[in-house]
């Protein structure tokens, strides 16, 4: 009498092996950790290798302004913008702080109508989120502008006092503002993906999770909220100390 043949459950969902193994998995979106999508685990491991190039310039920064002979500038009157007759520290770079913290307000509301959803809600939201940004940016040009031609800061000199000024802080600021610049542009393409109604007719893939799914929403989220968290260590670094 012949004995049926049973197929055990690893048998029957055995995935290929080694390189072929991975490239599989990748593309059909599989998740590397539970409930962790194979995108939200990316761009971890991204923000962690970012974490420690900002983490080297703001310590080199900190090593060239402790050993250095020259005076360095004041912060507050490097950045002091002149308003009705009065000089006022600091007043732009409180703006800017301002601005870009509160797009990460907007940014976290824009995930939680993301997973609600909310085509409308999200697309408005992503798009204040990337106005804000590209304010802040606008900003930072006109405090690079002020410094270059009114100061005469370079990043290889300086006229106030210590050289190493200038290279730091168009090197540090120069950086962070390139990361914002490049999120502006991401946080417009995926609002307009969300407005079309993109991510609920789109196929499953490596950014865009299931089907009829916003994580590209919650991913962007965490790039944006990383760069306002620099900022931060940023402005008490370098513009406070």
């Amino acid at each position: 009498m012949m004995q049926p043949v049973m197929t055990s459950s690893a048998e029957s969902l055995a995935q290929p092996e080694g390189l072929q193994g991975v490239v599989a998995d990748w593309s059909s979106d599989q998740r590397a950790f539970k409930n962790v999508p194979w995108g939200k685990a990316m761009m971890w491991i991204f923000l962690l290798s970012d974490t420690f190039i900002f983490s080297c310039f703001l310590i080199s920064y900190m090593w060239v302004r402790m050993s250095t002979t020259e005076p360095w500038p004041n912060p507050s009157e490097v950045f002091a913008l002149t308003l009705w007759g009065k000089k006022i520290p600091l007043i732009l770079i409180a703006i800017m702080t301002f601005v870009l913290i509160s797009s990460s307000g907007t940014m976290a509301m824009a995930v939680k109508f993301g997973y609600e959803k909310n085509r409308k809600m999200t697309f408005i939201l992503m798009l204040i989120t990337a106005l804000l940004g590209a304010t802040f940016v606008g900003m930072q040009a006109f405090e690079w502008t002020k410094l270059i031609f009114e100061e005469g800061v370079r990043p290889w000199g300086n006229p106030m006092g210590a050289a190493q000024f200038g290279a730091a802080f168009f090197m540090i600021t120069g950086f962070h503002g390139t990361h914002v610049s490049i999120g502006v542009i991401f946080l417009i393409i995926i609002a307009i993906k969300v407005l079309r109604g993109d991510l609920d007719n789109e196929r499953p893939g490596f950014m865009t999770g299931r089907k009829g799914n916003y994580e590209i929403v919650e991913i962007m989220g965490l790039y944006w909220h990383f760069v306002d968290l620099v900022w931060v260590f940023i402005f008490a670094f370098f513009y406070l100390w």
